[in-house]
């Protein structure tokens, strides 16, 4: 669907040079001599390469639109995560680099959105917390306990994050999945 370069906003998919980009800047300008343009920070969606481009404001964009469907997470074989279709029953690779950094909270059975373009997936929404279960945290440090400070700890999945000094081992902890942050202790 064809959208005016004003009409674009941080985040849509759009065509442009013949490849797919996302939108992660935008600064409309109107200079005091010549017309007003965009100036965008596009990102590519399938090779992750940055293009800066310069939109007369009167010119035109492809906006593409992803389809969008429930998966759940079966297991990782090498470089590959399995998914399968909760309607059909039907498995799909997905290379973790489609993930990212997410792709270390996957666990079993979590429901997981896929977005796809032309039966292609470029990205995955996971639930914005997972739970976990602290491998190894330090001792408590005596003298820190009166001010809020962080600890580093190691989850089941190897992952090292900073928790609250009451946080000990082997207790189960609510984390970010975006960014790997401790959010809370987990209900028992």
């Amino acid at each position: 669907m064809k959208i005016g370069v004003n009409e674009m906003k941080i985040g849509n998919i759009v065509e442009h040079q013949g490849k797919l980009w996302i939108v992660v800047k935008m600064v409309h300008v109107q200079p005091g001599k010549g017309g007003a343009y965009i100036q965008a920070e596009l990102k590519g969606v399938l090779d992750g390469t940055k293009l800066n481009e310069r939109f007369r404001s009167a010119s035109e964009i492809e906006r593409i639109f992803l389809d969008e469907k429930q998966y759940q997470y079966l297991y990782a074989e090498g470089e590959s995560l399995v998914f399968m279709d909760q309607e059909t029953f039907e498995q799909i690779y997905v290379k973790k680099s489609v993930i990212g950094y997410p792709a270390v909270f996957l666990q079993d059975g979590m429901v997981v959105k896929l977005m796809f373009h032309e039966d292609q997936v470029l990205s995955a929404e996971l639930p914005t917390t997972a739970i976990a279960t602290i491998e190894q945290a330090d001792p408590v440090v005596k003298g820190q306990t009166a001010t809020s400070s962080y600890k580093p700890a190691i989850l089941d999945n190897g992952e090292r994050i900073m928790v609250p000094q009451h946080i000990e081992s082997g207790m189960r902890v609510i984390v970010n999945t975006t960014d790997g942050s401790y959010v809370e202790r987990a209900k028992e």
